[in-house]
C-alpha cells in the first residue's frame, strides 16, 4: 500500500532513470501541472504508476535461475528445479498470483485425482485463487524431492508435501500428496508445462 500523502503537500516527482519503475506519460508535464488539480495530478500519476507495474511481465519477476544450457551438472540442475520449485510454492502460499501465473505455460495441463483436469494458466490461477488464498499453505515433504533431466526440454520433479491450513480455519487437518512437474526452459525462461498431482489422503 502507498503510503497517504496530504492533499496540500505537492506530491514528489518520479526520477528519472529509465526503468520499469517510470515511464514517461502519454500526457505533457505541463499540462498536469497547469490543467489538473493537485489532488487529482496525484491521483493519476498513482494510477500510471500501478499501470506500469501490473504490465511489467516477466520483469517484475525475473528468474534467478540458469538457462538449460549454462547448466552442466546433474547437481547444478537439482539446485535449479528446487529453486523453481520453491519459487513456485512461495507464490502460491503467499497469493502471489502473478508470480504464480508466470511460472506456467500458457497452455499447461493440471491433473488431479480428487479435483480433475484444469487447462491452461489462466484457470489454474483463478482455481488457486478461489480455493488456496487465505486457506491453505503447501510445505514439501524433507527427503523426497527427486529431479531428472530432459535433455532438450527441461526436467521433471517429482515428490510429496503436506497441506496445512494455519489460518482462522485451522482444523489440524494435515493433507498429503504426491506430484511430478515437468518442467520447460523456452524463450529465456523455465515455465511448468504439465502437472500430476495424486496420492491425495490425510498425513499419517
Amino acid at each position: 500500500m502507498l503510503p497517504h500523502t496530504h492533499p496540500t503537500t505537492r506530491p514528489p516527482t518520479l526520477p528519472a532513470r529509465k526503468n520499469f519503475f517510470h515511464r514517461q506519460s502519454v500526457l505533457p508535464q505541463k499540462f498536469l501541472e497547469r490543467s489538473v488539480p493537485m489532488k487529482a495530478r496525484y491521483a493519476l500519476q498513482i494510477a500510471m504508476l500501478a499501470a506500469t507495474l501490473m504490465t511489467a511481465g516477466p520483469a517484475a519477476h525475473a528468474q534467478k535461475v540458469p538457462p538449460l544450457d549454462q547448466i552442466k551438472t546433474r547437481q547444478e540442475l537439482e539446485s535449479a528445479i528446487t529453486a523453481l520449485d520453491t519459487a513456485v510454492f512461495d507464490a502460491y502460499n503467499t497469493c502471489d498470483l502473478v508470480k504464480f501465473n508466470s511460472l506456467f505455460t500458457d497452455d499447461v495441463e493440471f491433473y488431479h485425482d480428487q479435483g480433475g483436469v484444469t487447462l491452461g494458466n489462466k484457470e489454474l490461477t483463478a482455481s488457486v485463487k478461489k480455493n488456496i488464498c487465505g486457506t491453505t499453505t503447501r510445505e514439501l515433504v524433507p527427503g523426497t524431492l527427486k529431479i531428472y533431466p530432459m535433455k532438450g526440454y527441461g526436467a521433471v520433479e517429482i515428490g510429496e508435501h503436506h497441506f496445512l491450513h494455519p489460518w482462522k480455519q485451522d482444523h489440524g487437518v494435515v493433507g498429503r500428496g504426491r506430484f511430478i512437474m515437468l518442467w520447460q526452459y523456452k524463450d529465456g525462461a523455465w515455465k511448468i508445462t504439465r502437472v500430476i498431482s495424486y496420492d491425495h489422503s490425510l498425513a499419517q
